[in-house]
C-alpha cells in the first residue's frame, strides 16, 4: 500500500449474523439447503463490491478483503479459560452455510482470510496499523464495539446496515469517550457476550464519567481510594486484577504474523463468470441478474457451479467439508410470508424495481396536485401516507400527505411546513416564510377529498387506521383502502417475525432499507419536528414510504388468494379499521378526582406495606431494589432456592418470590404486594389524568397486529391489563364513568373460551353441560372428586374453576401449585384426573400440537392462521413455549375471532334498529358500550343477539354463546 490507497476490511463473522437474521429462513429450492444468510452475505457484499465499482460514491477502495474468526480456540482463552464460555452454539440451520459463504468470499475473487489462534478482530487490527502505517485509509465494515478502538485519523468504522460511518466523534457520542480510551472503558464495563468480567456494578455511563476524571484505568485503580462512593470504591479496589485482566482481553493484537500480507489484498475486478457459476449454483436468480447486467457477463452462457448436499455434507469446490445441513423447511401454506415462498416471478419483480429519490417530486401548487389525482383516476390506484405532528392519531396534525400511483411515481404534498426554528409550527404565516409556496390545506382537501372518497380508486397504506383517523379530522373518509400491515399479518402472524412495520416489511420483501425517521429528524434534544425539516428531504422520506407500500401490496396482496386467506382478511380484518378508529374518536370518560383519591390511598398503602416489610426483615431496605431485596431474602434471612444470576445479584424476578410465597414465606408475599400496587400507581392512577381530553375523556390506541392469534392490543394507555382479579384493579376501573344522562353497558362473553374447547375437542360432558346450562365448574367438580352437584362446597368450585381455565392454556403442575396454594404433586394428580375425566381434551390437544409440528402452523374455525416456526427447535424451553402456545391458539384465536365479527357487526345492527348506543372498548372477551339511559332496555338485547350469533353462518357450534351484559355509571359495576 501507498499514500492515498484505502483499504476495506470487512467483519465477516459479524457480517454472517447480522445477514442470518436480517431475513427469515430460506432454503434452495432443488435440494432445502438452508441459504438465508448466504443469500444476506452475498447482496450485501455485492453493494460493496458494487460501489467500489462507482467512483461516484467517493470511498473508492484499492485493497480489500473480508477476515473471518478461526473455529479454534485463541491466545486469550490461555489468558482466561472462561472467554466466550458462555457463547451459544450457533442455529442448526445456520452450520452448513459457514462453509458456502467463504466459498461465496471467493467466487466473489476477493480475498478470504482466517487465522488460527487469532479472531477475526486481531487481523483487522494489524491489517489496519500496517496499511496507515504505509500512508493509506481504512475502511472497516463492521458495527462492533471492539473493532472502535481502532478509529482515529485514516481509520473509520462503516455500519453498512444503518449506511452509518463512524469516526472519533460519533463514538465519543456514543459511549462518552475517545476511541484511544474505549479499550479502559470496555475493560472497566467488561462484556457479557465474550465473558469479559470487567468491574461489577460499572456501566459505560459511569466508566465514561470516571475515565474523564482520572485519565486512564491505572490512574483510576491506584486511586481509586479517593473516590467517595463506598460500593464503587470497594468493587474498584476488590476487582483491580479482574479488570487489569479484562484489559488484555479486550485489547487487539495489532502486530500478530499474517498469512496472506497486505500487499495481496489488492482489489480487482471479479470474475464474471466464477461468481454468476456460485450464485446460479444457490439459485440466487435476482442478484445473478444484477450481477450479469453490471458485469457484462451472460449469465445464459455460464455453467452452474457444482455446489450440492451429498451424503449429509456440503459439498463443492474448494468447500470444507462435514457441515451438515439443516432440514429442509417446509415450504406452501407453514411460512407463507417467507421470501422463498413468494412467487418467483413476483419476488423478482419486486426486487429488481430500484428506488431513485430524486424521481420523487413536490406538489406546491393546486394544479400538479389536480395532475396527480388525475394519476390516480387513470390507474384506479393510489398508495397514500400522512406525515403529522404526534404520533397519537386522534391528536395529531396534518403536516403533508404523499402519494404513489406506480414504482418509483411518488410526490409529496407539504401542507404545514415551517421554516426552520420556527417555535409555533402550525400558525402564523411568518413561520411559513423561506420554506417555498405549499397548497392551502383548504383547498388541498377540496382536490383530495373525491379521490380519496371515490369507491372505483383503492387507496393503499401501511396501518391505514392511523392516516383514517388523521384524515377524518380534515372531514375526509378513505375508502375502500388495503392495508399491507393486515395483510402480512393475516399471512404469517408469527412472533418470530420482526413485526410488520413498513421498514422491516420492505426490507424483507423489496430488498430496499427506506429512510428512517431518525435519519430524517434527529433523535434526542437535537430532534426536529418533522413540520421544521427542508421540504426537499421530507419529500425523499415521505415519498418514499408511499413508494414502498405500493410496492409491497403488488407483492403480498396476491399471496392472499394464493394462500386462501382472503376470508379472513376481508371479513374479519380490512372491516375492523373503521370501527376501530371510531371507537378511537370516541373515548371513554374518566373521573379525575376517583383517580387521585386512590393514587392517594395506594400511597399510604404501599407505605404500610414497606413498614411491614422493614419489620419482618429487621431492617430498612428499597423493596424496588433487586439487589438489597436479594441480599435481604436470601442473605440475611437465608430463605431456600437462592440462585444467583450472571451479573452476581440474587435472582428476585415475581417467578420466585410468588415461589416462597406459596412456601409460607411472609416477606416475599408482602413484596409481591408492594409491586403490584406500586405498579397499579404507576402505571394507572398516576399516568392516566395526562391522557384527558378537553372533555374528560381517554382515547386508547387498539393495535391489529401485535399477536399471534388475533386478540387486539391497546397503549396510549393500554387499558386491556388493569386487573380484573384484585381488589385495586376494580378500584380502578370505577374511574371510567357515564357521562350524565348516559351509563356504560357491559357485554362479556361467559366462558367462550371453555365452550370452543367443548366444541373443538368434542367433548360430551362439557358439551351437554353448556346446552343444558348447568354450572361448569360445578360439573368439573363433580367429575373430578366424585361428589354431588347439590350443595357443593363454594372452595371446590373455585378449585375445579382454575383447572378449567389452566387447562386451556397448558398450566402446568408448577403453575397450578401456585395458584391454588397446594404441593405440585397434588396438583399434578389434579391435572391427571381431569385428563382421565375427559380424554378427549387430551387427544386434542395431542392432535393440535402433531398438526403443528407437521405443518408450521394452525388454524382458527375460522381460517386464520398462528405459525408457531420454533416448535421444532431444538431448544427444550423454547420447544414447549411453542408447543403450549399452538395448543391454546386455534382457541383463543377463535374466540378472537367471533369478537371481531361481533364488532364489524355491531354499529350497522344498532343503527338498524335507531339506537344512539356507542361503542367504546373491547378487552379480551367484553365490550364496553355508552348508552343513553331511556335506550338501555332496548340497546342490549341488541347487542346480545349480535354477538351470540357472531359466529354464523361461517361455523355452526355445538354449544350456545352466552353474553352476560349489565348497566351502571361506571365500568366496575357495569362489568
Amino acid at each position: 500500500m501507498q499514500k492515498g490507497d484505502h483499504l476495506f476490511l470487512v467483519d465477516g463473522s459479524a457480517y454472517i449474523f447480522r445477514a442470518y437474521h436480517a431475513l427469515p429462513p430460506l432454503t434452495r429450492k432443488s435440494d432445502g439447503l438452508p441459504v438465508g444468510a448466504v443469500a444476506g452475505f452475498c447482496n450485501m457484499l455485492w453493494k460493496l463490491v458494487e460501489e467500489s465499482r462507482d467512483t461516484a460514491v467517493g470511498t473508492v477502495p484499492t485493497h480489500f478483503a473480508v477476515i473471518f474468526d478461526h473455529s479454534s480456540t485463541t491466545f486469550r482463552n490461555e489468558l482466561y479459560e472462561h472467554y466466550k464460555a458462555n457463547r451459544a452454539e450457533p442455529p442448526e440451520d445456520l452450520r452448513p452455510q459457514f462453509a458456502l459463504i467463504r466459498e461465496a468470499v471467493r467466487a466473489f475473487d476477493l480475498p478470504c482470510i482466517e487465522q488460527q489462534g487469532f479472531e477475526a478482530d486481531d487481523l483487522i487490527a494489524t491489517y489496519t496499523r500496517q496499511a496507515v502505517e504505509a500512508g493509506g485509509d481504512v475502511t472497516i465494515v463492521s458495527s462492533d464495539k471492539d473493532l472502535m478502538q481502532l478509529v482515529g485519523p485514516g481509520v473509520i468504522l462503516y455500519d453498512q446496515m444503518k449506511d452509518k460511518r463512524l469516526g472519533p466523534e460519533d463514538v465519543r457520542e456514543k459511549f462518552g469517550v475517545l476511541p484511544e480510551k474505549m479499550i479502559d472503558l470496555q475493560a472497566l464495563v467488561g462484556d457479557t457476550s465474550d465473558n469479559v468480567p470487567g468491574v461489577p456494578g460499572i456501566g459505560p455511563k459511569t466508566a465514561a464519567e470516571l475515565l474523564e476524571t482520572y485519565g486512564t484505568l491505572e490512574a483510576l485503580l491506584e486511586r481509586a481510594g479517593e473516590i467517595k462512593q463506598a460500593k464503587r470504591r470497594e468493587n474498584l479496589q476488590a476487582f483491580a486484577e479482574q479488570a487489569r485482566l479484562s484489559k488484555r482481553l479486550v485489547t487487539l493484537e495489532q502486530d500478530m504474523p499474517l498469512d496472506v500480507p497486505l500487499a495481496d489484498l489488492k482489489l480487482h475486478e471479479p470474475d464474471g463468470e466464477k461468481l454468476i457459476a456460485y450464485l446460479k449454483a444457490m439459485e440466487f436468480t435476482t442478484l445473478t441478474r444484477r450481477v450479469s447486467a453490471a458485469l457484462g457477463t451472460d449469465a445464459g452462457s455460464v455453467e452452474t457451479a457444482k455446489i450440492e448436499v451429498t451424503d449429509g455434507e456440503v459439498r463443492g469446490p474448494d468447500l470444507d467439508a462435514g457441515a451438515k445441513p439443516a432440514p429442509a423447511a417446509k415450504s406452501g401454506g407453514g411460512l407463507p410470508l417467507r421470501p422463498e415462498n413468494l412467487a418467483a416471478e413476483r419476488r423478482e419483480q419486486a426486487a429488481a424495481e430500484t428506488f431513485d429519490l430524486k424521481a420523487y417530486a413536490t406538489i406546491r401548487d393546486a394544479a400538479t396536485l389536480e395532475a396527480w389525482m388525475e394519476r390516480a383516476r387513470e390507474t384506479g390506484i393510489v398508495a397514500f401516507d400522512t406525515e403529522t405532528d404526534s404520533l397519537l392519531a386522534t391528536n395529531a396534525n396534518l403536516i403533508g400527505v404523499s402519494f404513489a400511483v406506480a414504482p418509483g411515481e411518488a410526490a409529496y404534498l407539504p401542507l404545514a411546513h415551517v421554516a426552520e426554528g420556527a417555535t409555533d409550527l402550525l400558525s402564523g404565516e411568518e413561520a411559513k416564510a423561506g420554506v417555498g409556496a405549499q397548497v392551502p390545506v383548504r383547498d388541498a382537501i377540496a382536490i383530495l377529498k373525491p379521490v380519496l372518497e371515490d369507491p372505483a380508486i383503492l387507496k393503499v397504506g401501511q396501518n391505514v387506521k392511523f392516516d383514517w383517523l388523521v384524515m377524518r379530522r380534515e372531514g375526509i373518509t378513505i375508502h375502500p383502502f388495503d392495508d399491507t400491515m393486515l395483510i402480512s399479518y393475516v399471512l404469517d402472524a408469527s412472533a418470530s417475525l420482526d413485526g410488520h412495520g413498513m421498514d422491516e416489511l420492505s426490507e424483507r420483501f423489496l430488498g430496499h432499507k427506506p429512510i428512517s425517521y431518525k435519519d430524517l429528524c434527529g433523535s434526542g434534544k437535537s430532534a426536529k419536528p418533522i413540520a421544521a425539516v427542508a421540504i426537499d428531504k421530507v419529500t425523499k422520506y415521505a415519498a418514499e414510504d408511499a413508494d414502498v407500500t405500493l410496492r409491497l401490496w403488488r407483492v403480498l396482496k396476491p399471496r392472499l388468494v394464493a394462500e386462501k386467506l382472503t376470508h379472513v382478511y376481508e371479513r374479519l380484518e380490512r372491516p375492523l379499521v373503521p370501527v376501530l378508529a371510531r371507537m378511537e374518536e370516541r373515548g371513554v370518560k374518566v373521573d379525575r378526582q376517583i383517580l387521585s383519591r386512590l393514587s392517594g390511598r395506594f400511597a399510604q398503602r404501599t407505605a404500610e406495606l414497606e413498614a411491614e416489610i422493614s419489620k419482618i426483615a429487621g431492617e430498612s431496605f428499597n423493596p424496588g431494589s433487586p439487589k438489597q431485596l436479594g441480599d435481604v431474602l436470601f442473605g440475611k434471612l437465608g430463605l431456600p432456592g437462592g440462585k444467583k444470576t450472571k451479573s452476581g445479584q440474587w435472582a428476585t424476578d415475581v417467578r420466585k418470590l410468588e415461589e416462597l410465597a406459596a412456601e409460607g414465606h411472609e416477606l416475599p408475599r408482602k413484596v409481591v404486594d408492594w409491586r403490584q400496587l406500586t405498579k397499579l400507581k404507576g402505571t394507572y392512577t398516576d399516568a392516566l389524568p395526562a391522557h384527558l381530553d378537553g372533555e374528560g375523556r381517554i382515547h386508547t390506541s387498539f393495535s391489529m397486529a401485535s399477536t399471534t392469534t388475533g386478540r387486539l392490543s391497546s397503549s396510549d394507555p393500554n387499558l386491556q391489563n388493569i386487573p380484573v382479579r384484585t381488589r385495586e384493579g376494580r378500584e380502578i376501573r370505577t374511574a371510567f364513568v357515564a357521562p350524565e344522562g348516559s351509563r356504560l353497558v357491559s357485554a362479556d362473553y361467559s366462558q367462550i373460551e371453555l365452550r370452543l374447547l367443548a366444541h373443538m375437542a368434542g367433548i360430551p360432558q362439557l358439551i351437554e353441560a353448556f346446552r343444558e346450562g348447568i354450572d361448569i365448574h360445578v360439573m368439573a367438580a363433580s367429575e373430578m372428586f366424585g361428589v354431588p352437584r347439590e350443595g357443593m362446597d363454594p372452595a371446590m368450585r373455585r378449585r375445579a374453576k382454575t383447572i378449567n381455565f389452566g387447562i386451556i392454556y397448558g398450566i402446568s403442575a408448577f403453575g397450578l401449585a401456585n395458584q391454588l396454594g397446594i404441593g405440585r404433586e397434588e396438583a399434578g394428580s389434579y391435572i391427571k384426573r381431569y385428563f382421565e375425566r375427559f380424554p378427549g381434551i387430551r387427544d386434542y390437544m395431542d392432535g393440535t400440537k402433531a398438526l403443528a409440528k407437521r405443518q408450521g402452523y394452525v388454524e382458527t374455525l375460522f381460517g386464520r392462521r398462528a405459525h408457531y416456526p420454533d416448535i421444532a427447535s431444538s431448544n427444550p424451553q423454547m420447544r414447549a413455549f411453542n408447543e403450549r402456545a399452538a395448543m391454546n391458539a386455534p382457541i383463543q384465536g377463535t374466540a378472537a375471532d367471533i369478537i371481531r365479527r361481533a364488532m364489524v357487526r355491531m354499529e350497522d345492527a344498532l343503527a338498524e334498529a335507531k339506537l344512539s348506543a356507542r361503542m367504546l372498548l373491547q378487552v379480551h372477551d367484553e365490550l364496553v358500550f355508552e348508552v343513553a339511559e331511556e335506550e338501555i332496555d332496548a340497546t342490549i338485547p341488541v347487542i346480545r343477539e349480535v354477538m351470540e350469533n357472531a359466529e354464523k353462518p361461517v361455523v355452526d357450534l355445538q354449544v350456545p354463546l352466552v353474553v352476560e351484559a349489565r348497566a351502571a355509571g361506571n365500568w366496575e359495576e357495569a362489568h
